[in-house]
Formats: structure tokens, sequence, C-alpha cells
């Protein structure tokens, strides 16, 4: 009986970490893709646009505005559901470290801010807010500072604090674990955009690669642990 029992295993009693990875992916992408089908392909416009090009965009695309808010919005619901999930998982699995704390911080500052960006954006979209320039311009830099460098920052945190101790402990693959922390990495160079414009290229170096560490890291870490 004594062999036998050391044998058993603990569940982790949780969400699926791999279905809410692909929900959040399927939602964020969704918003642009979204975009893209009923403006006809018409490019979003940068916050370094010129702003006439800018207004007459959200004047234009109301309608598609609410829709990628919608939909932006709630991709920030998984995502903060798959944070508190997966730093659970890692309590589960005994990780004394740091970095389940710093993973908490990121992800739910990261669903937090895409959240904010995505009622930002919604407000645009509502009549006589676009068509006055201060007020269009104030909103559109909130939306994309908080939905850009700040949400990506944020996230950059989430790999960086699961991928260490998942990388000593062996619960990802190896490569899984340095894919995350090199993103980590890219995702806190890209704070140097509000600076230097030109580096607002990091932003979606770290944010759509960070999509697939999500779902690698939601369908490989063990949901059960052999009984002490």
């Amino acid at each position: 009986m004594t062999g036998s029992s050391t044998n058993l295993k603990a569940l982790h009693r949780s969400p699926p970490l791999g279905v809410l990875a692909i929900v959040f992916t399927a939602l964020f992408l969704g918003s642009i893709a979204s975009q893209a089908i009923m403006t006809g392909g018409a490019p979003f416009p940068i916050p370094y646009s010129p702003v006439p090009e800018i207004q007459a965009y959200y004047t234009r695309f109301p309608d598609v505005l609410r829709v990628v808010s919608f939909l932006q919005f709630g991709a920030a619901i998984p995502l903060g559901l798959f944070t508190a999930t997966i730093v659970s998982r890692l309590l589960f699995h005994k990780v004394n470290a740091a970095g389940v704390h710093i993973a908490l911080f990121g992800g739910l500052t990261a669903s937090s801010l895409l959240a904010v960006s995505a009622l930002a954006s919604w407000t645009l979209s509502q009549p006589g807010v676009a068509t006055e320039t201060g007020a269009m311009r104030a909103v559109e830099l909130f939306a994309f500072a908080t939905g850009g460098f700040g949400n990506v920052a944020s996230m950059g945190l989430l790999l960086a604090g699961v991928s260490v101790p998942a990388l000593f402990l062996r619960l990802m693959p190896r490569w899984a674990c340095w894919f995350g922390l090199i993103l980590a990495g890219i995702a806190e160079l890209s704070t140097l955009s509000m600076v230097f414009p030109a580096l607002s290229l990091l932003l979606p170096l770290a944010r759509f690669p960070a999509f697939m560490w999500m779902i690698v890291a939601g369908f490989s870490i063990p949901k059960g642990r052999s009984n002490p």
C-alpha cells in the first residue's frame, strides 16, 4: 500500500491553460483580421502618422473601432485568467521563487492595460470624439501607449517570470524557456520606443511570438505531480 500510494499523482485543478492561450490569441488576432476585412485593407494609422490622416481614419471607420475594441477587451479576460492559472500551476509545482510573483504582476498588468487600451479605442469610436482634433489625439495616444509598449513590456515580465523557474525545474522544454527569455528581453527593450519612435518595430517582434510561447507553455507545463 505504501509503495502504491507514493506513485499517486496530485492534479492541479484549473481551467485548461493551453485553451486559455488559444482563446486569447484567437481574439487578439481576430481583432486585427476584422479591421483588415471591414476596412478593405486600409492601413491602421500609427501615432507617428500625420494627424489629419489619423483623424480621417477614425472618423471614417467608427464601426470598425467598436468591433476591434470589443475583441481586444475580450482578449484581456483570457489573458488575465491565463496569468492567474499559470502562476497557480507554478505554485502547485512548489516553485518558491520571486519569478512567480513577477509573472503575476506582469500578466495582470498586461491584461489590465490591454483592457484600458480597448476602452480608449471604444471611446474614439463615439460621436464627437474623433472630430475634435485635441481629444482624438489624446485618446489615440493613450490607447497606443497602454496597448503598445505598456502591454508588451508587461507581457515580457510574464514570460520571464515563468520561463526562469520552468527552466530550472524542467517544467517546459528548454528551447521554450530560452525563447521566452529572449522575447522578454525584446519586450523590455521596446519601451525605448517612448524615446526613439523607430524602435516601435520591436513591439510586434515581441508581441506575436509571445502568443506562440503562451500556447506552448499552456500545453507543456504538467498538470500533475507526484505526491511527496
